[in-house]
């Protein structure tokens, strides 16, 4: 008979959310961290972009895709995933609802107006360069990087990375 994989005790701390807390994360807990894990670690999220890299829409692009990977990794998983802040759904909803989605809210209308600017001469990154407020956004997305670095090293200690 296949031994089954006990529930292991976790302690994350995720000071953006004012998160800390410990508990007993079970196997299907432990499966979707470690899938959202990989989702957020492969994405721009949690990569330094400088200012000569990349295109801002991209990036943006990019995080916009965690909302949609996330909810079907915690729809997959179903309920034993949680909804509190001592577990990873829980901790999931935070991220996207009080991190990305105010980002994503402010950032995304900006840019695209921006964009409808754009000369038919002009290539994207050139325009995006020449935008006011292309550092600003940089700076923000460079914030909400280190905070998603915090998120991923949460994620990684309920997957039993190390």
């Amino acid at each position: 008979m296949p031994k089954k994989n006990p529930a292991a005790l976790v302690k994350v701390g995720i000071n953006f959310l004012g998160i800390v807390a410990e508990w007993e994360a079970d196997p299907t807990e432990r499966r979707a961290a470690w899938e959202l894990y990989v989702e957020l670690i492969t994405r721009i999220s949690t990569q330094p972009l400088s200012p000569d890299q990349g295109l801002l829409r991209e990036a943006l692009f990019s995080l916009h895709a965690l909302f949609e990977t996330t909810r079907q990794i915690l729809r997959n998983a179903g309920p034993d995933v949680g909804a509190s802040q001592k577990s990873v759904g829980g901790i999931a909803v935070a991220v996207l609802n009080q991190r990305l989605r105010p980002f994503l809210a402010k950032w995304h209308p900006e840019l695209a107006d921006y964009e409808s600017t754009r000369q038919s001469n002009a290539g994207q990154r050139q325009h995006e360069q020449a935008w006011q407020n292309s550092a600003e956004l940089r700076q923000e997305l460079e914030q909400l990087r280190k905070d998603l670095d915090e998120y991923a090293d949460a994620l990684a200690e309920i997957a039993g990375v190390k």
